[in-house]
């Protein structure tokens, strides 16, 4: 039993470990735009049957069973908690909240594609719609998002042009006289959004693309001069911090306990031998 204690205690501090490097994470990104807070899942390692003294195993007394008691647990999954993050106004053009369902889909200069709720966009020098990045923000037909005409002068149309992005992510170029319709930003979701992995900077990829497609996102708005903020919490980390810290502190004594309990029964076997 006294082994058995030691094992559980460290399996648990291993877990609090996982979930302290977690927490980290999330206080070291409340300021980062669309950034999603992530979560660990945990499972008992191993569960052991109790039964009352009255109780017999072998002629199946299930009248006697009392439940089980978990012999330590560990972290199986990291997952993200992608509720809405609160939007915050920048007045800035290129600044792109959803509001609801969805991600901008991104590719970089390899073709590569990706998924995230960071909207902080701008222009490049070909007046293509990209992240801060560089990488190009894609519309609903999964083209690169050109801001003017091909045949138009970018510095006259930014004079006489108003850019107006639409809550369907719908582009136009409006002037007092007439209203260009431009390309629709592409808004995509997943059924499944514990399969998204996150590869860097805010960004997801789905593990599974077989099985858990992308898809046209329905419960959407689009905020122009908007960014949605992270959804990670300063207050409800810290006291996850100290409830983890404490919670180690506990299975520490736990072991030191047993410790000792472990080098007495040792001191009282060589004695009797």
């Amino acid at each position: 039993m006294i082994v058995r204690g030691l094992e559980s205690a460290a399996k648990g501090m291993v877990a609090l470990m996982d979930m302290n490097d977690r927490i980290a994470n999330n206080l070291a990104n409340v300021n980062t735009v669309g950034f999603k807070k992530g979560e660990l899942r945990f499972k008992d390692v191993m569960e052991s049957a109790v039964y009352s003294q009255e109780g017999s195993i072998l002629r199946n007394d299930t009248s006697r069973y009392l439940g089980t008691l978990s012999m330590g647990s560990q972290s199986i999954d990291y997952v993200h908690d992608f509720s809405q993050g609160a939007l915050d106004k920048t007045g800035n053009k290129f600044d792109l909240a959803i509001e609801g369902d969805g991600f901008f889909k991104i590719q970089d200069g390899e073709g590569k594609v990706s998924y995230t709720r960071n909207g902080s966009f701008a222009i490049n020098n070909e007046e293509y719609l990209v992240t801060k990045q560089g990488e190009y923000v894609l519309d609903v037909n999964n083209r690169k998002i050109r801001m003017i005409p091909e045949d138009w002068d970018p510095e006259l149309m930014r004079d006489r042009m108003e850019i107006v992005i639409g809550e369907q992510g719908n582009i136009e170029m409006n002037s007092y006289t007439q209203k260009i319709p431009m390309q629709t930003i592409g808004i995509f979701d997943f059924s499944n959004k514990e399969d998204l992995f996150e590869i860097a900077d805010t960004r997801f990829i789905p593990m599974d693309k077989e099985n858990n497609p992308e898809l046209k996102a329905e419960k959407f708005t689009v905020q122009q001069g908007m960014l949605e903020l992270s959804n990670s919490n300063v207050i409800k980390e810290m006291i996850n911090t100290i409830q983890t810290t404490r919670n180690y502190e506990s299975l520490t004594k736990v072991v030191s306990t047993n410790n000792d309990l472990l080098r007495t029964a040792v001191s009282v076997g060589k004695i009797t031998q």
